[in-house]
This record gives C-alpha cells, structure tokens and sequence, in this order.
C-alpha cells in the first residue's frame, strides 16, 4: 500500500511497531538374524540374553522392535532408550523415529519432542516448514482461481478497507472534498473518512457517499465491519475519543477500536472499546459468523510480531480476554486486516507468510483446528506488491480487495473479483502404493497395510488387490505417517515417510515382504554357520573367553538347538597360520572350551549334544600356510568356528 493507506498499518507500525525421510527399509525385522522366527519367539530369545546383562546394538533393536510391532510401546520405549542410550542413531533415523513415537505413548511428551526433532535433523528435514521453492508451487496451484476488475468509484488519492453492509460497500477514502480539508502533516492528504456506494454501481456512475458526522471526525476513520442488521458497527478511528486527542509516551496517536449501535431515533452512539490503550495500536476489525467473536488486529505487548490477529469475545455491552491466534497464523512480521467469510474461512494479510511480496492475502479455515492449510490465494488476487483488505460474499462468490499494484488509479485501490474455482485451502496430498517380495520382487495381492499417525493412532486399513496396489486416501501435509504391510509367512515391513507442503502430491510407496525363514531339516555335516548365515565369532587377542557380540551369535545357534532338540553339533575352532603352529593349538582348543562351555552354562544346551575340537591351522581353507605371503582378508577366512552337525 502507498504512503496514505499505509498510515493505518504504519501507525500500528508506530504503532504495530514474523532428504528424504531416509526410507526406512522393510523393518529390519527384529535383525536379519532372526528373520526365521516370529516376533513374540524373538522377544523371548532376546529377553533371555538381555537377563544375562549383555548389551548391543542388535539386542537393543531386537527387543524394541519385537514390542514396536506387537504394540507393546510402553517396553518398546524401554528398549528403545537403552538402544538411545547405547550408541549414536544418526545413521538410523528410523529408530529415532520409534523412539519418539513411544515416548508419546508413556506420555513423555518433551521427551519425545526432543527426539522427534533429531530424527528430522538425521533425516535431513527441515525444521521449519517455508521452503520457497514449494510454496512458489503451491501459489502457482492456487493462482487463476478470480477474476479481477478495477471498481470505478476509485480516487486518485487512497481507498482502501472495503466492507459490507447491507446491498452497500464501505470503505475509507481520503479523496478530496470541500474547499480547504483538513490534511495529515504525514503526507499533505486529507484524513480517511469512511464512505459508501452501492455493490450494484461498484463498476457504475454512482459517486460515493460519506458517512454520519457521527461516524466520521477530523482525524482518520477506517476499516469497518458491520452485524448482519446493520444495526452495529465495528471501526477503526484514531486515538480520538470525544473531542480529546490522546498520544502514547512518545507523543504518537494510536489507532483504536470503536463501537457504534444506532438508536431508536436512527442515530448512531459511538462507545470507545475497553480493551484499547493510549499505548498500542487496536484496528482492522472483523466479526466471526456468529457474531459473537470480534478479530483485530494489534500489536499489543506479548504478541508475536510487528503485529498480530487477535479474537475476543463479546459478552453483551461488554467483553472478554484478547487472545492471540497464536504462532501458526501469526509471524514475525505483519499479520493483518482479517475478514471471516460465512465458512468460516479467515482471510488475511501478512508479510511474514511466504507471499509475491508485501502484504499477500492469506485464506486458513477456523474450524479445523490443525492449521495445516494456511494458503496464499495466488495471482490475481496477490501481487509483488501490497494486497489487503479482502472480503468476500460467498453466496455471489464475488468479492473486493485491496491493492497498491501498478496500474491502479490511486495510490491505494479497491478491486472487485469473482471467484472462478474455490481456493485449495487445507493441504492434503494422496497416498498409494505396491506390496512386493523384497527378494524376488513379485507383487504380493491380499496384503493388510495400515496407515498409522503419529500419535500410533491406527487411521486407515486395507489390503493389496490382485496386482499387489495399495491406496490408503486422503493425508494431510507436513505430517510424518507409518505405512505397515503384513502377511501370513511373510515378516511384517512397515515404511516411514513424511508428507511435503505441496499440494495436492500423490506420494507412492513401495514395501518389500521377507519371507519367514523356516528352518530346514538339515543333512549330517551341515554347517549351522552357513546356514544360520552366523558373523564370525571374534575373541579378543591371545583370550579366549566370550565377549557380549559372540554371545549374540552363539544364543542364535542355542535358539536353533532348541527348536531341534534332537540335533547334535561338533564344535571346530581354527587359527590362520600365523604364530607356531603348536601355539595356534592350544589356542583354538582354549577357545573351542569356552565356546562349549557358553553353550551349556548360558545357553543350557546340554554338554552331551556337543562335542569339540581345535584344530588350530591344520585345517585352512585357501593357500596361506606356513610361508606363503597372504593379506589379512585372506588369513581372515582360516579364523572361523563351525557348528558342525553330527546328529538329527
């Protein structure tokens, strides 16, 4: 808005002084090295060894996943925090992700907010949801949806603030008028009055009327909203209460909020509101649907920027609390001129919003209390320039604006629209997808996938079709959302993914089914290494006792003998060949003792199921014997041990 207009937001300024969830994979089940057991078997296996006092990274996830995927999140959240507590999960931003959902659900909600915000950093989300590049997208979305004209009751001064009231607009004007007006020292332009013109003659001859004495003073008058009988007015007026002109500290007149009713005899008593202060600017008025809530503008202390949007109710001749629309609407910089269409869509004007520039006109809905669809209502209604001052009659689907853009006749000017297509106001984008098997990828038909929230609030349920296709609706945006596949034989994956400000995106997923690993009957002489496909069990140099990441391995071979009771093994320990070949025995023969010896006393396997030998570098499996020049990958593939099966 040019210089005149913008008196009545720069006296508030005097006076209102704003990559990629990284795809979590198929869950890593509870590790792929119980990928052949359920979850509840798993659980237990993992208890068993966790009762021991043993601590690692697949024990931790292990048991957190096992209770994640049962639903147990309050000993979800158990396990998860010894995980959190164990080692850095930058690398693995999904189970900070779990973890912060369970928090929820022990209602340690700091806690998980915390949380919540490292796995958004891990993740590489951004913290604040204005990216430009988007919302460059979104107003290019939501532009095309008015048409806009020029109204011919325009000055070559300011005209500015339209409203309705009755079959009439009203709007401020500073246009000249008599002989010798009074003038602002500002600008050398006369002093806003309000005044009115039919709706009918907005493009007509019609030349507008100001309004009552009463109404209208010396000093400025702007921005009204009038009840639906016409009855009441709302109004923006300097500090100018009966005849007596008052400033604030530093010798600035503030704007004020003022009440007009009509009488019996159709004359209007105009009541300064209680909620003013000498102090601060109160202007731009707007009434809810109802009646019964004023919106205004302010930059009372305690708001958020240069100036807020505030309600307040209003109780008879009196009134309530001023309450700030708080921090999803209002910005740091300035929020203003709002206007509650009879949807309950609140328009406004702001700068701190990403607009075009200047003041962008804003549309957000007051009944859906998330707030996810604040939206810049695009080109023509927003320009480079200031655009304020939007109301709407959404029955006719027309309304006016204004707009200090070029090739207005004034310095400030109104425009009357139509609305061709409704604005996109709540951001909501689709979500589809596909059920594969992750090892062949053929589609999986008759899959359940459930959509959770992130409050672990179960919000849709359906099931693959014929061709493995999912779709699970309607979500909205900037919201982080678990998709969860599940089948009979198949271990349960789930996907977590964030939704984006764009609008309308249709976001497709892909989720990969491991097929349980049941485990085989099994031929004398298998290798339970090769087929459990076990890490090597590493002692520490010259020892032989059993450290907590060989426990894990060899509970998976205990789990085993315990499913197959009747299966025997012969336990081989082997050396490379570096050292004396007499040394690497012994060695390997210590080391298969205590290996034997786990098994019984910790695993409870009992002692005549195994036998034993080491075998030190008698037995290597490539050409670096004694001598012979090897690396240390290949010296490596002689180290091993072998779960040898003797008996079925």
């Amino acid at each position: 808005m040019k210089i005149s207009a913008k008196i009545f937001v720069v006296l508030c300024v005097l006076s209102f002084g704003f990559g990629n969830a990284q795809k979590k994979n198929v869950i890593k089940k509870a590790s792929q090295e119980f990928s052949d057991y359920s979850y509840i078997d798993a659980q237990e296996d993992y208890l068993k060894l966790a009762e021991e006092g043993y601590k690692s990274e697949e024990l931790f996830k292990g048991l957190g996943d096992s209770y994640y995927f049962t639903a147990d999140y309050v000993n979800a959240a158990t396990w998860y925090t010894h995980l959190y507590d164990f080692m850095n999960l930058t690398a693995t931003p999904e189970y900070l992700y779990r973890y912060a959902q369970t928090l929820k659900s022990t209602e340690q909600y700091n806690l998980s907010d915390k949380i919540m915000k490292e796995y958004r950093k891990a993740a590489n989300l951004p913290e604040s949801s204005i990216n430009s590049k988007t919302t460059m997208k979104d107003i290019d979305r939501n532009s095309g949806r008015y048409e806009v004209q020029n109204v011919t009751f325009n000055s070559t001064l300011s005209d500015f603030a339209p409203s309705f009231k009755d079959n009439k607009l009203v709007f401020a004007s500073n246009r000249f008028e008599g002989t010798n007006p009074k003038k602002h020292n500002w600008n050398d332009q006369p002093f806003f009055d309000l005044y009115t013109v039919q709706i009918a003659e907005a493009y007509g001859d019609e030349t507008p009327e100001k309004m009552s004495k009463v109404l209208n003073t010396q000093y400025h008058e702007s921005s009204a909203v009038f009840t639906k009988d016409s009855k009441t007015v709302y109004f923006t007026r300097n500090n100018y209460t009966k005849y007596d002109y008052e400033t604030d500290q530093d010798g600035t007149n503030r704007l004020k909020l003022y009440r007009g009713r009509l009488n019996e005899k159709g004359k209007w008593k105009i009541k300064e509101l209680p909620f003013n202060s000498d102090e601060f600017s109160v202007a731009h008025p707007a009434l809810s649907v109802d009646e019964t809530t004023l919106y205004f503008a302010s930059d009372m202390p305690g708001g958020l920027g240069e100036s807020d949007l505030y309600k307040i109710a209003i109780e008879g001749d009196g009134f309530g609390t001023p309450i700030n629309l708080g921090k999803t609407i209002n910005t740091e910089f300035r929020d203003t001129f709002p206007f509650i269409a009879d949807d309950n869509k609140l328009y406004f004007a702001s700068e701190g919003h990403q607009g075009l520039g200047g003041l962008d006109v804003f549309v957000t809905d007051l009944v859906k209390t998330s707030n996810t669809g604040i939206k810049n209502l695009g080109r023509p209604i927003n320009s480079p320039k200031d655009d304020f001052g939007f109301i709407l009659n959404i029955t006719a689907k027309e309304g006016f604006f204004t707009s200090n853009r070029d090739g207005g006749k004034g310095f400030d000017d109104i425009y009357g629209f139509k609305e061709v297509m409704p604005v996109i106001v709540e951001c909501v984008q689709k979500v589809d997808g596909i059920v594969r098997d992750k090892n062949t990828n053929a589609i999986i038909a008759n899959a359940k996938v459930v959509l959770i929230g992130d409050a672990m609030e179960v919000l849709v349920e359906t099931t693959s079709d014929q061709k493995g296709y999912f779709d699970l609706g309607i979500i909205k945006c900037e919201k982080t959302y678990t998709a969860r596949a599940s089948k009979e034989n198949y271990n349960i994956a789930e996907e977590t993914f964030n939704s984006t400000t764009e609008l309308d995106l249709s976001l497709s997923l892909e989720i990969g089914l491991t097929s349980k690993i049941v485990a085989p009957v099994v031929s004398i002489g298998t290798d339970l290494t090769v087929l459990l496909d076990l890490d090597n069990i590493n002692f520490d140099y010259d020892k032989s006792f059993i450290r907590p990441d060989a426990a894990a391995i060899l509970q998976r071979v205990v789990n085993y003998m315990k499913k197959f009771p009747t299966v025997k093994i012969d336990v081989r320990s082997h050396t490379d060949s570096r050292g004396r070949d007499s040394y690497n025995e012994s060695l390997s023969e210590r080391r298969n003792i205590s290996t034997r010896k786990w098994l019984v006393e910790k695993g409870g396997i009992k002692a005549t199921r195994l036998s034993g030998k080491g075998y030190g570098e008698t037995r290597l499996v490539n050409q670096c014997s004694n001598g012979v020049t090897c690396s240390d990958q290949e010296h490596e593939l002689n180290r091993r041990s072998e779960f040898i099966v003797v008996s079925k």
